[in-house]
C-alpha cells in the first residue's frame, strides 16, 4: 500500500511539472488516502499485537 502511495505521489509530481493541475491534484489525493490508510493499518496491527501478547496468569 505504501508502494502505491509513493507511485501516485511521483505521478502527481510529474503531472504538476507538466502543468496538468487537475490530474496532479487527483493523484496527490489518492496518494494521501493510501498513505493514511497504510498508517492506520500499521497502528491497528501494532495495537493488536500489543493486546495479543499480554501474559495473563492466574
Amino acid at each position: 500500500m505504501t508502494r502505491l502511495a509513493t507511485m501516485f505521489f511521483v505521478i502527481a509530481l510529474i503531472a504538476a511539472l507538466f502543468a496538468f493541475g487537475g490530474f496532479a491534484t487527483a493523484a496527490a489525493e489518492v496518494a494521501q488516502m493510501l498513505f493514511f490508510g497504510a498508517l492506520a493499518l500499521a497502528v491497528a496491527c501494532y495495537a493488536a499485537a500489543g493486546i495479543g501478547s499480554r501474559d495473563v496468569s492466574t
